[in-house]
């Protein structure tokens, strides 16, 4: 069976080869044992800790193969971005120059840097290995955030974004980084998007220019890329803009990737679950669902099929499904259709 749940201290060694496959343009998981030691120690004390509002809090989770208790992909929550560590953007405008004298009218783009989701919460990490890229496991490691979320939103903001990764080639060069780097920066991608991944992001703030940028002033193979994603991102992409997220016109500063963003109420996976209560018996449908557990630190989810009462909150799961959820008889799951 495939769960997931949250990361344990064993799974280090899982979270590094993850970081490795990851590849370039994966900041948040740097291939950096100590790093990688802290965001699980983190993600410990966060799945722990009594929250009333969201902090500083990183929830990583883990999609393990029961049967073989192989750790095969990551996913992660950020509580609230840029409460400690400035978080940047570009934001994507317009300038317009006009002169009723000569009769011209030019529109331009700029990129200028902001701040503007700070406190947002951010779905991130993403990250499912080759070999269980099967059966719904993307949107199952995906969706299940949303669940998490839905059950316990004092702990997350009303904005919710995700950044996704922009077009880079398999050495990790970006066109959008190569003008950036030789008019500003004097560091190579890969570098600068390993120092923004273990948290040494004041070289930004140094160093980008403070004004905004004209986009028309950027080399072509630079502008083509702007708010375009990696052709292995597309996936993720058009899942979350079926979930209700949209582009606003902010991009990453080092590659050009879109941010996408949604409030928490126009979710579609949030909109469409509910809470049921536990009956454990034999499901005579073949409905696929994702279901979780209400807990916090013994968080549990998986894709299962299951009987809904209808004249009630209840629904009907197998014994082997509830094992691996943590739950008996009488308690409360969250579920949507998968």
């Amino acid at each position: 069976m495939i769960i997931v749940r949250p990361i344990q201290k064993n799974d280090y060694e899982a979270l590094h080869r993850i970081a490795v496959e990851s590849g370039h343009g994966f900041t948040s998981l740097p291939v950096n044992e100590e790093l990688l030691q802290n965001k699980i120690a983190r993600t410990e004390a966060s799945f722990t800790k009594k929250v009333s509002q969201p902090g500083d809090e990183g929830y990583l989770f883990v999609m393990e193969d029961t049967d073989t208790g192989q750790v095969v992909g990551t996913s992660g929550i950020e509580a609230a971005v840029g409460l400690e560590d400035a978080f940047y953007h570009y934001h994507l405008g317009k300038v317009v120059h006009n002169s009723r004298e000569l009769n011209i009218y030019n529109t331009v783009e700029t990129l200028s840097l902001c701040n503007d989701y700070t406190g947002a919460t951010e779905i991130c990490t993403l990250f499912l290995s080759e070999t269980h890229r099967k059966n719904n496991n993307g949107r199952f490691l995906s969706r299940f955030r949303f669940l998490f979320i839905a059950e316990h939103p004092e702990r997350f903001d009303d904005t919710v974004i995700a950044e996704m990764r922009g077009v880079s080639d398999d050495e990790g060069r970006s066109p959008f980084w190569a003008w950036l780097e030789e008019h500003f920066f004097s560091i190579d991608f890969p570098t600068a998007d390993y120092l923004t991944g273990i948290g040494k992001k004041v070289f930004i703030a140094e160093l980008m220019p403070k004004y905004p940028i004209y986009v028309n002033l950027l080399s072509k193979d630079a502008q083509a890329v702007i708010n375009q994603v990696h052709p292995h991102t597309v996936p993720a992409v058009r899942l979350l803009e079926a979930e209700g997220f949209s582009r606003r016109g902010y991009v990453d500063i080092f590659d050009g990737g879109p941010t996408v963003e949604a409030n928490v109420k126009n979710i579609k996976t949030i909109n469409k679950s509910k809470r049921c209560q536990v009956i454990i018996g034999d499901v005579q449908s073949t409905d696929n669902y994702i279901i979780c557990n209400s807990d916090v630190a013994n968080f549990r989810a998986t894709q299962a099929p299951l009987s809904l009462r209808s004249t009630a909150e209840q629904v009907v799961i197998s014994q082997e499904v509830a094992d691996a959820l943590l739950v008996k008889e009488g308690d409360w799951v969250r579920l949507v259709s998968n």
